[in-house]
């Protein structure tokens, strides 16, 4: 059975920030310093019988460079071939983007420099889904949104954010990444939503549920963006969407009537 897969990508800088460390990649698309917010959004298609990917990557607001540590990730998630094992695809992507991060602080002798990455592979037979740091994948299923992602933070004070202990850009010597990975059966008509903290920090899961239920998949994100800013926009705001349906089979008799 093969599926076709929609997606749809909106980032905003929001209310508060000078610059947006956020980027993404759209089977192949990323953003680059020439993009402005009035590129977005951006919308498409691919079939499961040609795999790509589709992911956010935010870069660490408090660290130095986080707008060059999410361009890398999404740089080099843009070469990902996605195979029948999209777990081994997902770890070499995760080991190759944190080396080019690293080689780059060094080079450029900065301290610290580092993004999150939440990805969704869309391979012929399954989903390989990767998280690394606290970016969030969703799935929408019959009106019920789960969160799939696996948030990798530390224990924080009252009223604090809770520190990431997981993220692309640690150096291998100081510690070893540990991304979330596995894999996700195909069913028609699921919706996924991939998602910086600057809309989960804005806007309860209960609100995207509702919205994302009750919303046009073409409007959904654009919806929940206006959401997020309404709420503050206090951070950089990434939504991408994505929707699997069964593809329509063409019948080969009727193809040799003609």
């Amino acid at each position: 059975m093969n599926y076709r897969i929609s997606y749809s990508c909106i980032s905003h800088t929001g209310y508060c920030r000078k610059m947006n460390q956020d980027n993404f990649i759209c089977a192949g698309i990323y953003m680059n310093e020439a993009w402005t917010m009035d590129d977005f959004p951006i919308s498409g298609s691919f079939s499961s019988r040609h795999p790509a990917a589709v992911g956010i990557f935010d870069g660490m607001g408090g660290e130095e460079c986080g707008e060059v540590a999410s361009f890398l990730a999404a740089e080099q998630a843009s070469h990902l071939c996605i195979s029948d094992e999209p777990e081994e695809d997902l770890m070499d992507f995760c080991d190759k983007a944190n080396g080019r991060i690293c080689q780059y602080a060094k080079r450029n002798r900065i301290g610290t420099m580092g993004t999150t990455a939440a990805l969704l592979a869309f391979s012929n037979e399954r989903i390989g889904l990767c998280n690394i740091g606290d970016s969030k994948i969703f799935r929408l299923t019959e009106e019920e949104l789960e969160q799939l992602s696996v948030d990798h933070v530390g224990i924080a004070a009252y009223g604090r954010k809770p520190p990431l202990t997981q993220s692309l850009g640690i150096p291998p010597e100081e510690f070893l990444i540990v991304p979330y990975i596995t894999t996700r059966p195909y069913h028609k008509n699921d919706i996924y939503l991939i998602c910086s903290d600057g809309l989960t920090d804005m806007v309860s899961q209960e609100k995207i549920a509702e919205i994302l239920t009750e919303t046009d998949f073409e409007k959904a994100g654009e919806q929940l963006l206006i959401r997020a800013l309404e709420n503050g926009g206090r951070d950089n705001i990434t939504i991408l969407l994505c929707k699997t349906e069964r593809e329509k089979r063409t019948s080969f008799l009727r193809f040799l009537k003609r």
